[in-house]
């Protein structure tokens, strides 16, 4: 019996002739759509906090936006680890040696759950000390610190769920991980409400929601997990270098963006007015902005499975095309969304914040941004065509150059040196994304990432 499952047979994957641009579609979309779901319930999560948070107050709201920057930079590793796992498991899982592949789960979990206990350790101690020291709007630190505390202690958990999402999509079990994050959506946001409004909880119950429904995923997903790993259950060494290989630049691309993120949030907080709301307004549009950015980010992990499988089976020709495929399909449910959110812009920002001030600078920040959004798309799902394969270290350089050689240093021309609002900030955002997009398209194109696959 094929221990891989029989859904494969489904599209023909494996059989001749089944090389076809038609078998290529199925096979991107039977992966991206259980992913676009999945990241879709993480918008909801984050939908959920802003409203919540801009239910409490415009002070509560900005805390949130700055808070979730840093809570990124903490699940870097486990994002990191997972590039790499997948990577490596998606070639395993199709080679079919089982026993390989059993010993990288397992080292992938036992790694990922060190790095979790580690983070969330530093995370406990030195965050609120660091909140402190950044020049951020005094107000706002009161609310900072016990957000990160809470959000640190749920990171072993959020480290073990990311982990083993990304184990079971590599090995064709998608679907198990879209009942979970189902349910994790619909607990966190069950808590998220009855925590800050029916409790002496209050901002604070928006972080521990997430720390808990992220316990309930982590152990669904483990169960799971065992039962796939139905080799001899060993640690390999050679594997976790590997994955750390495959892993580092993109948690090195992931602490620079979140980072970006960061000098971003700083460099508006030198608007000479309104710069409380306009870092509310900035929070507010980059969650409904995540409505476009979680689907695009579905398809490039859809994309690092599919070329990862491809490469298994030594098929390169497909493994290109079906990232070619798969970035078309994304760009255009990308194109789709930017066209839906122009038009309900003020509507979709009303929802979130009931201050006027919040609301026109979120309208104006997605209008803006919206143009960049089908060159993100493009760029980002090439860029998992690219991790599947494990050359993410050009990934890392190209969008390294496009955050902080373009973006960052136009934000700071436009806002510091020549006094220009926050609509330049956009622009610069919005510049960069071009730039990266070129950069990550004309390296995929030329294909020597395949030779080194």
């Amino acid at each position: 019996m094929d221990y891989r499952g029989i859904s494969k047979g489904t599209y023909g994957w494996n059989q001749p002739g089944a090389a076809g641009t038609g078998p290529l579609v199925a096979r991107s979309w039977h992966v991206a759509w259980p992913m676009t779901l999945i990241m879709s319930f993480e918008f909801l999560i984050g939908l959920t906090d802003v409203y919540v948070a801009g239910r409490v107050g415009k002070d509560v709201q900005a805390a949130y936006g700055f808070v979730i920057q840093l809570y990124f930079m903490f699940i870097v590793v486990a994002n990191a680890l997972t590039v790499g796992a997948v990577s490596v498991l998606s070639r395993l899982y199709t080679e079919g040696d089982r026993d390989r592949l059993t010993a990288a789960v397992v080292s992938s979990m036992a790694l990922t759950c060190a790095s979790g206990a580690f983070v969330a350790l530093v995370g406990i101690l030195f965050t609120p000390g660091l909140i402190s020291l950044l020049n951020i709007p005094s107000q706002l630190k009161p609310y900072c610190a016990p957000l990160v505390r809470i959000y640190s202690a749920g990171l072993l958990f959020e480290y073990m769920l990311i982990n083993a999402n990304g184990i079971l999509r590599s090995c064709d079990r998608i679907m198990i991980s879209l009942r979970t994050m189902a349910a994790v959506c619909a607990l966190n946001i069950v808590l998220n409400i009855f925590f800050v409004f029916f409790t002496p909880l209050g901002f604070r119950g928006i972080a521990l929601a997430t720390a808990l429904a992220a316990l309930l995923g982590c152990l669904v997903n483990l169960a799971y997990v065992r039962r796939l790993a139905t080799g001899v259950r060993t640690w390999s060494g050679s594997t976790v270098r590997r994955i750390i290989d495959i892993g580092w630049p993109m948690g090195a691309l992931q602490v620079l963006w979140q980072l970006g993120s960061i000098a971003l949030f700083l460099i508006i907080s030198e608007l000479p007015e309104h710069k409380v709301e306009i870092l509310a307004a900035l929070t507010a549009g980059l969650r409904i902005e995540s409505a476009i950015y979680l689907p695009a980010f579905a398809f490039n992990m859809a994309n690092a499975v599919i070329v990862g499988n491809f490469l298994g089976e030594k098929k390169q020709d497909e493994a290109y095309r079906s990232g070619l495929v798969t970035a078309f399909i994304g760009v255009c449910v990308v194109t789709i969304l930017v066209a839906v959110i122009i038009l309900n812009a003020w509507r979709i920002a009303s929802l979130l914040s009931q201050n006027p001030i919040v609301v026109r600078e979120s309208v104006r920040y997605l209008k803006i941004a919206m143009i960049s959004e089908p060159f993100m798309a493009c760029g980002a799902i090439l860029g998992g065509a690219l991790s599947g394969a494990g050359d993410t270290r050009n990934v890392l350089a190209r969008v390294a150059f496009g955050i902080w050689i373009v973006r960052i240093p136009l934000a700071y021309l436009f806002v510091v040196i020549l006094g220009f609002g926050a609509a330049s900030v956009w622009w610069s955002m919005n510049i960069s994304q071009f730039i990266q997009a070129y950069l990550l398209y004309s390296w995929y194109a030329k294909r020597k990432w395949l030779k080194t696959a």
